[in-house]
């Protein structure tokens, strides 16, 4: 569900999710040319939980790892951002259509408190990024034994 409207920079956020902190800016936008802006400044991220780790996959079809940053801010903050370079226009060529996206994105995600932010890894294959946040081991509260008298 899109709480602010497309209209508005087309972002899907939801103020409901604690962990999002995709803002909308107004101004965002305002003084780049329209093909500058696309789809790619929007990647989508998926983030799920396992028993051991926090991990985070994006697709990023053509981007090498050199142009993707992986960063862990303070306030415990996951950032990945990078840049797709738009191909150059050359002048014996001509362009029928242009439909690949090009662009910078950056999405923050604020971890939780279980993350071991120090041991945070990233591996890039086909053209999708795997971020894992391994989590702090839940100690087990210990239990002991009243043995009863009688």
């Amino acid at each position: 569900m899109s709480l602010i409207p497309s209209i508005f920079g087309g972002r899907r956020t939801n103020v409901f999710d604690p962990f999002s902190l995709d803002i909308w800016d107004p101004f965002d936008g305002l003084f780049t040319s329209v093909r500058e802006t696309s789809s790619f400044s929007n990647v989508r991220i998926d983030w799920k939980e396992t028993p051991e780790a926090h991990v985070f996959k994006a697709d990023l079809p053509g981007l090498k790892k050199e142009e993707v940053k992986v960063e862990v801010e303070e306030g415990r903050v996951l950032q990945i951002s990078g840049e797709r370079s738009k191909e150059q226009e050359e002048k014996n060529e001509k362009w029928h259509r242009v439909e690949r996206s090009s662009g910078k994105f950056l999405r923050r995600f604020r971890l939780p408190q279980n993350a071991k932010i120090d041991e945070v890894k990233a591996s890039m294959e086909n053209g999708v990024l795997t971020v894992t946040v391994p989590k702090v081991e839940e100690k087990k509260p210990e239990v002991k034994p009243i043995e009863i008298s009688g």
